[in-house]
């Protein structure tokens, strides 16, 4: 493949319009690309809205994407895989391991063979509890224990590439704790910046769940790596100009707790901060990570030219709010 992409170059984007996805057609449309295939199944969702405004060649449902493919080996330059079932709360196995395993190793297969460019979501649910540190170390790959069926399917890809002796000729992308515009349409796997500004609209609340684990985290002290959109979608297209292979994650690289993100949200909405603590359900708290963070250390030596996170947390809460969840306008 070659070292970096023109602007006539075919990028194959799945997941396109979902939330990364449709970010990364927005970032790559900025940057003057425009020969952009989406592969996407819309049905009836509300997810059409995060394609407005934007430019690209076609649409093509997911299951027909290997028969559009074929006759076309040549054309296609790289592959941003973004397509998947991320829904942590899905319990059909079977589901998750053909949508979200069989169909990656079968388009990497694909990109593999003809030569071109594959970049895939993996995610940092498959730390599984963080018990193990979050560091993207292919070493460390077999010792990993997802808490959930979704976490297990994406750990699942990894550890094919790994096996297969292909993993530093693909590049996996830990996604940690993404949030921004174009997600609305994630219902119940909205980020909670989404689902807090209603609430805080109609009762001036934010209600956060209280700690599992007090003697280690106060309630709202549990922390995440929160990373906006804006600097995701970049960081994946960042790929698209080099050789880099092998699995990276993608956040910020510093914890943040909840409660620093809801007060962040107050003053995006210039309200008074007002948290309460509620006890969390059962069967989320089972498979609770109370701490993430991504281990940066891997991306800053190999991508030493790029920049990664550049919004802080309240800049990109703000930005998101102000510019978008209240004026309801997508990315």
């Amino acid at each position: 493949m070659q070292n970096s992409l023109t602007k006539d170059d075919a990028i194959v984007i799945t997941g396109a319009a979902g939330f990364i996805g449709s970010g990364t057609v927005r970032y790559l449309n900025d940057q003057g690309y425009t020969n952009l295939f989406l592969v996407d199944d819309i049905g009836t969702t509300d997810k059409w809205k995060n394609l407005l405004g934007k430019r690209f060649r076609e649409i093509i449902p997911v299951q027909e994407l290997f028969g559009w493919l074929k006759g076309k080996e040549q054309q296609i330059t790289a592959f941003i895989h973004l397509g998947a079932c991320s829904d942590t709360l899905e319990n059909n196995v079977d589901y998750l391991l053909s949508n979200n395993t069989r169909y990656t190793i079968r388009l990497a297969e694909y990109a593999l063979q003809h030569g071109q460019r594959f970049i895939y979501a993996s995610s940092a649910a498959t730390y599984g509890d963080g018990s193990l540190g979050f560091v993207d170390d292919h070493d460390q790959l077999h010792t990993l224990r997802p808490l959930n069926p979704y976490g297990y399917s994406k750990h699942l890809f990894d550890l094919w590439a790994l096996e297969q002796g292909v993993i530093d000729k693909l590049v996996g992308l830990k996604y940690f704790n993404v949030f921004g515009p174009n997600e609305n349409h994630k219902g119940r796997m909205a980020s909670m910046v989404c689902k807090m500004v209603p609430q805080i609209k109609k009762e001036g609340v934010i209600r956060l769940f209280k700690s599992t684990d007090p003697e280690r985290f106060p309630d709202g002290g549990q922390c995440r790596d929160f990373i906006y959109v804006k600097d995701a979608s970049r960081m994946t297209c960042d790929f698209l100009h080099n050789q880099v292979g092998g699995i990276l994650n993608i956040g910020a690289g510093q914890p943040s707790t909840w409660n620093r993100l809801a007060t962040a949200l107050f003053k995006a909405m210039d309200y008074p901060v007002n948290i309460e603590y509620i006890e969390m359900p059962a069967d989320l708290a089972r498979q609770y990570q109370n701490y993430t963070c991504a281990d940066m250390t891997k991306f800053e030596q190999t991508m030493s030219h790029q920049q990664r996170a550049q919004y802080s947390l309240e800049e990109g809460v703000r930005d998101y709010v102000q510019d978008h969840l209240l004026k309801e306008e997508p990315w």
